[in-house]
């Protein structure tokens, strides 16, 4: 758990290093590039461009190992209850693997079997109805997840099905997206644990009417009679578990619609993919663990560089909902500013995830990144394989990956100071042998074994998220004033609810 004696030693490290700049550390070991990066399976990370020398990474390493980061991740694995402030387990790995060791990992990863092969019967049944089209009504966890998912993976499905989704509460969502469909050749799936999450309640009522009732209507939820109050048949409800937090669950029924659109096949080989980085996260040594590098990568920037915000630029098109994902993923998980013991934290928590698909973020925000005052970390992924046949375009977008990793980290000296670009900007570059549904998996469960480690080093607890929660409930008091029925809220709201009304 970071203390002020890891402030000291990562503010010492940083000092130490403050003349140093990337190109610098990259000249002075000609070794770098290949000993700063690590391989999982069909994931490769280099970390040669962020700016870290091996006595400051060696230090962040014996921090984990006094933190007891290996005995943590077992733990997580293994069905301990991580989630303190809730008192219960965070058991996602068991939708994916069987590695844990505890009774709630066993248990859980049986009930994650035992789900799956119910869904694999309603994919099936939903392929012979004459369906086309699904619609997957959900937010935050519930939307994201199997949103990046289906858009990553659409190479990979036969087209049976288009899949559609709604998350927004704003009717122009629900508007656009059914606008052209046909209610008697779409399903939906309504994706809400506590089947009381009001945008999804408000969006699932006007699908269902649009749909003209329960009969193509599914849920994935831990509270089967609401869902069948609902409308929903319990035969068409699918189990969630409070020991699965909504960011983590796309590996879990939540997934339904990922199974939809690239089939049980595709889904099992997205759950081994995960598998694979769930071993590896527990099993391999601190200095060679892929999401456990990442992590201490991350804290040393955000703490002893002092650099507030992450930068998250896919390099393919396919992945444009990776930065929303992660800033779930990140911010939700690791957005405390106190720790599990209820002290305030010795060091600043989480970092603004924020970003874009590359080649098109280079002509957006881009600019700020290699000339702006702020110094901004980021994660560049690229895949080595395409799926299209267009080679020439292929190699355009790995020279514009490789230039712009290299132009952030190096810079450009020009006698003209406007067209100096300061370099020294870190980096950490992942290679997807191929974009197929295992490496994606790969990929995710190794972002989520970052953060859990993250939250480990900084003492925070990665699983609740009450800061969620306050903003909802003044919006439900809020709901009558704008009704016109009474006043809420301070001031300033009651003067804006007044300007509503009067132009309504």
């Amino acid at each position: 758990m970071a203390g002020e004696a890891f402030a000291r030693q990562l503010l010492d490290h940083a000092t130490r290093l403050s003349g140093t700049r990337i190109p610098d550390l990259v000249a002075a070991d000609p070794g770098r590039a290949q000993a700063m990066a690590l391989r999982v399976g069909p994931v490769y990370a280099s970390f040669a461009r962020q700016r870290i020398d091996p006595p400051a990474l060696a230090m962040l390493e014996g921090l984990a190992a006094r933190a007891g980061l290996a005995s943590a991740l077992r733990a997580l694995v293994d069905g301990a209850d991580v989630n303190g402030s809730e008192r219960r387990p965070a058991l996602h790995t068991a939708l994916r693997s069987g590695i844990g060791r505890g009774r709630a990992a066993r248990d859980a990863h049986a009930q994650a079997l035992a789900a799956r092969t119910r869904m694999a019967e309603l994919v099936a049944s939903l392929r012979g109805s004459g369906v086309s089209d699904i619609v997957n009504v959900g937010i935050g966890g519930s939307d994201l997840g199997p949103r990046l998912v289906v858009d990553a993976l659409k190479d990979f499905g036969d087209g049976r099905f288009r899949l559609h989704f709604i998350s927004n509460v704003d009717g122009s969502e629900v508007q656009h997206v059914l606008r052209g469909l046909d209610p008697a050749r779409t399903a939906a799936i309504l994706v809400s644990k506590s089947f009381g999450t009001w945008e999804t309640l408000l969006n699932g009522a006007l699908v269902r009417d649009w749909l003209g009732g329960g009969e193509r209507l599914y849920a994935v939820s831990a509270n089967v009679p609401a869902a069948e109050a609902f409308g929903v048949a319990p035969e068409r409800v699918l189990p969630m578990w409070d020991w699965v937090g909504g960011r983590y669950s796309l590996w879990s029924a939540v997934g339904f619609a990922i199974a939809l659109a690239v089939g049980m096949q595709g889904f099992e080989a997205l759950l081994a993919g995960a598998a694979e980085m769930d071993v590896h996260a527990v099993e391999a040594p601190l200095e060679a663990n892929l999401p456990v590098r990442h992590a201490l990568v991350a804290v040393w920037n955000r703490n002893a560089l002092g650099l507030p915000t992450q930068a998250v630029l896919p390099y393919d098109q396919r992945l444009a909902q990776l930065p929303a994902y992660l800033q779930q993923l990140v911010m939700e998980s690791l957005g405390k500013s106190v720790r599990s013991d209820a002290r305030a934290p010795d060091l600043a928590t989480v970092p603004v995830v924020w970003g874009g698909a590359g080649t098109c973020a280079q002509h957006s925000f881009f600019q700020a990144l290699h000339q702006g005052t702020d110094t901004v970390p980021a994660d560049f992924i690229g895949v080595v394989r395409p799926a299209h046949a267009y080679a020439g375009n292929h190699a355009a977008l790995l020279a514009n990956l490789l230039a712009q990793a290299e132009a952030l980290g190096n810079g450009h000296a020009a006698e003209d100071p406007q067209k100096a670009h300061p370099g020294n900007r870190p980096s950490t570059l992942f290679l997807l042998d191929a974009l197929t549904p295992h490496s994606l998996g790969a990929l995710l469960a190794m972002y989520e074994h970052s953060v859990y480690a993250q939250s480990v080093l900084w003492g925070i607890n990665a699983f609740d998220q009450w800061g969620v929660e306050l903003g909802k409930r003044i919006a439900g008091e809020l709901l009558p004033s704008l009704r016109g029925e009474g006043a809420a809220g301070d001031p300033v709201t009651r003067t804006l609810i007044d300007e509503i009304r009067a132009r309504s």
